[in-house]
């Protein structure tokens, strides 16, 4: 989770970029043909440097919450390898904890007095971490994960009927289940690495799914407001408001009062949003942004399909709230 934490600013930033990119210039901004305009510079920020680091700090910061700091550098190079070596945000996660492990393993192993302790963190660590996590990756991990990370996206890519229906189901449940927390994070992790591999169908459940909760509760409080506090049907409005931003935290104070009945509904409703995107094959190429992006040219595919699949998972959000939640007393 450390790691994931440290890396969503990256995959956020990079993909508002790339969404920019693709709005002033179009899907092909990357190209040649556009070099020195605005929309290929903002796509090189974006994809060339914002997402070409999101690998190194995802298994740098894993390192890092294992071994401290001495763990940084081996858990980036090994990162890097782990792109390079096209074994992606997989790769990135086994290179995160080898280099974490091991770096720590030596530290506790190697002992070199008071006077000399200082050379661990800058000098010994770094270069034995790294040497240990880079031959490991190039000659060991390497390439069986880009097999596996290959087999993973071939698999997504041609998921079709009651299959991408399931894997649909399954993200849009886990976004709603806490809502920014671990398992929230790990289906959003999931899918913001397979955009660098060029699979955009879970994005799109997973951020679908991320904005029915609150958007589900705020309808709630507004159809059914005998089932919500006066407390409740005012922060039922701000709700709405992060809901279509995909900031999910809106609906965590109201499953923290009421948790069996309120995360029931909402994973519900978010099951049925994941579903219903990933069966539709909507493709979202940005990570973040809500509603607000999109408007924006090729940023989104199927787009009707894509509201469909928020409303209706909305609507049922409100009404398993109904349903679950009692009338309060007056």
């Amino acid at each position: 989770m450390t790691g994931v934490s440290f890396m969503l600013p990256f995959v956020t930033a990079g993909g508002i970029m790339i969404a920019l990119a693709f709005a002033l210039g179009g899907i092909y901004a990357f190209d040649d043909a556009h070099k020195g305009t605005l929309a290929w510079a903002l796509f090189q920020i974006g994809a060339k440097s914002a997402f070409a680091l999101m690998v190194p700090i995802l298994a740098g910061y894993i390192s890092y919450s294992i071994a401290n700091r001495p763990g940084i550098a081996p858990g980036m190079v090994g990162g890097m390898l782990a792109a390079s070596l096209g074994s992606g945000f997989l790769g990135g996660i086994a290179a995160g904890f080898i280099a974490g492990y091991g770096t720590d393993f030596l530290n506790k192993k190697i002992q070199l007095g008071r006077n000399l302790d200082g050379l661990k963190p800058v000098l010994i660590l770094p270069v034995l971490g790294s040497l240990l996590v880079g031959l490991l990756m190039i000659y060991v991990i390497g390439t069986p994960v880009a097999g596996l990370l290959a087999m993973l996206t071939d698999a997504l890519k041609s998921m079709q009927g009651s299959s991408a229906l399931l894997l649909g189901a399954i993200l849009g449940a886990m976004m709603a289940f806490d809502m920014g927390g671990p398992v929230n994070k790990a289906a959003y992790a999931f899918a913001t690495g397979l955009i660098a591999s060029q699979v955009y169908t879970p994005m799109a459940a997973v951020m679908a799914a991320g904005m029915t909760p609150p958007l589900g509760i705020a309808l709630a409080t507004k159809l059914f407001a005998d089932r919500f506090t006066a407390d409740e049907r005012e922060a039922g409005k701000a709700a709405g408001v992060l809901g279509i931003s995909f900031i999910s935290e809106g609906a965590i104070p109201f499953a923290a009062r009421d948790p069996l009945r309120v995360i029931p509904s909402l994973m519900v409703g978010s099951a049925v949003t994941g579903a219903i995107s990933m069966a539709m094959g909507v493709e979202l190429k940005v990570p973040h942004g809500g509603v607000f992006v999109l408007p924006i040219p090729n940023a989104v595919t199927n787009l009707g399909s894509y509201l469909v699949a928020l409303v209706v998972g909305t609507v049922l959000t409100a009404v398993m709230l109904r349903v679950l939640k009692k009338p309060l007393a007056e």
